[in-house]
C-alpha cells in the first residue's frame, strides 16, 4: 500500500538555518494521471540551498517550501497515464521541472524545486513524469543524487552554447560541485584543465583528479593573466566556468581566448563591488559571456549518456549526513568543510 504521509524539512523564513524545521508528518499529494510517487533515497545540497534560508537568494522563493532540488529515489507507483517510468525505476529530479528542452522561459523559470516548488528533502514526494529522468546505470543512489544542479550546470556550461572539443582548454574556479563536475567532464572530453584554488591541500586533491595546471589565487591574485600564459602561444582558454562572480569576473576576462565562452553560473564572492567589468569588456576581450541556470531535461539525458559511457563518478564528500541532521549539513557546507558534493541520506 502506498504511503500517504511523509516526514519533510521546510524553510519558513529568511533569518538563517534556524528557519529549517522538520515536520514529522505531512500529507503526500494525491497522485495525478501523469505523476510518479517517489521514495527519496538521497539528496545533495547546493550553494543555492544554503542562501535561501539566509534570505540571500536573488530569485523568487515561495515560503514555506520544502528545500532541496537534487535527489535520487525509486518510483513506488505511477499515475494511470504515465509512460516514461515504471514501478521500481531509479530516477533523478530535474531542477526546473518545466524546462524540458531549449531555452528557459518565464514559465519554466518559475518551476525550480526547493524555491517556487516543494523540493526533495522529504521521504516521499510526487513529481510529474516530465520532471524526472532515469538515473545512470553505473552510479549508486548517493552518487546519482548529485547530478540535478551542479553537474547539469557544468554540462550546460561546456556544451550548452558551443560544445567543448578535444584539445581545448577549460578554466574552473575552486572546488565546489559545479567546478569539480566541469573538471571531470572536461578531462573525459580530452580537454586540458586549469583550476584555481586558495588551498595547497585542495590543490593536491585537484591533481588527484587529473587537473594539469593549478593556480593558487591567494598567492597569484592576477591569476587570469597567469592562466592565459600557460595556454599554447598565450592564446587563452576556450571555456571558463565562472562561479565567483563580482571578485573573479575581471580575471576571467583576462584569461579567455578570442571567441571563448565565459559561463556565469554562480556568485560565490558576493555582491557587485567597485570597478567591475562592463559589457564593453566583452568587446575588448572578443568573447561571449553568458548567464545560465542549470539546464534542460534534454541536456540532463545527454549528460547521463556521457556519464555512463565514460563511467564518470561524482566526487562526494567523505561525510554523509542522516535525514535528521539537515541543519548540521547546511552548517558543515556553509563552513566550507567539504570537498565534493555534500549528501543527505534519506533512507
Amino acid at each position: 500500500m502506498a504511503p500517504t504521509r511523509t516526514a519533510q524539512w521546510i524553510v519558513d523564513g529568511k533569518n538563517g538555518f534556524d528557519n529549517l524545521k522538520l515536520e514529522p508528518s505531512a500529507d503526500i499529494p494525491i497522485l495525478g494521471d501523469h505523476d510518479c510517487l517517489v521514495q527519496v533515497e538521497a539528496v545533495s545540497l547546493n550553494y543555492r540551498d544554503l542562501i535561501i534560508p539566509k534570505g540571500q537568494y536573488p530569485l523568487p522563493v515561495k515560503l514555506p517550501v520544502v528545500p532541496g532540488s537534487d535527489a535520487c529515489g525509486t518510483v513506488l507507483s505511477t499515475g494511470s497515464r504515465v509512460s516514461r517510468f515504471s514501478t521500481g525505476d531509479r530516477v533523478c529530479t530535474l531542477f526546473n521541472q518545466g524546462h524540458l528542452a531549449g531555452s528557459l522561459d518565464p514559465k519554466s523559470l518559475g518551476t525550480g524545486l526547493g524555491g517556487n516548488l516543494n523540493g526533495t528533502l522529504r521521504q516521499f514526494a510526487v513529481f510529474e513524469e516530465d520532471g524526472l529522468v532515469l538515473a545512470p546505470k553505473n552510479l549508486s543512489q548517493t552518487e546519482s543524487s548529485t547530478l540535478t544542479c551542479a553537474a547539469l550546470t557544468a554540462w550546460n556550461a561546456l556544451y550548452g552554447l558551443r560544445s567543448l572539443k578535444p584539445g581545448e582548454w577549460v578554466l574552473t574556479q575552486g572546488t565546489g560541485g559545479v567546478s569539480i563536475a566541469a573538471i571531470q567532464f572536461a578531462l573525459a572530453a580530452g580537454a586540458t584543465v586549469i583550476a584555481t584554488t586558495s588551498s595547497d591541500a585542495k590543490a593536491q586533491k585537484l591533481r588527484g583528479l587529473g587537473v594539469q595546471h593549478i593556480i593558487n589565487y591567494t598567492k597569484i591574485p592576477n591569476w587570469g593573466e597567469e592562466a592565459k600564459k600557460v595556454t599554447p602561444g598565450g592564446m587563452g582558454v576556450h571555456h571558463i566556468v565562472e562561479v565567483g562572480g563580482a571578485l573573479t569576473a575581471a580575471q576571467s576576462l583576462r584569461a579567455i581566448s578570442i571567441d571563448g565562452v565565459i559561463s556565469v553560473v554562480e556568485f560565490l564572492s558576493g555582491p557587485v563591488v567597485a570597478n567591475q567589468p562592463t559589457l564593453l569588456d566583452t568587446l575588448t576581450s572578443i568573447c561571449v559571456v553568458r548567464g545560465l541556470i542549470v539546464g534542460s531535461r534534454f541536456q540532463f539525458e545527454e549528460m547521463i549518456k556521457a556519464i555512463e559511457i565514460n563511467d564518470i563518478r561524482p566526487l562526494i564528500d567523505e561525510k554523509v549526513f542522516d535525514f535528521q541532521e539537515v541543519r548540521e549539513t547546511y552548517q558543515y557546507m556553509w563552513d566550507q568543510k567539504h570537498f565534493g558534493k555534500v549528501v543527505v541520506r534519506i533512507c
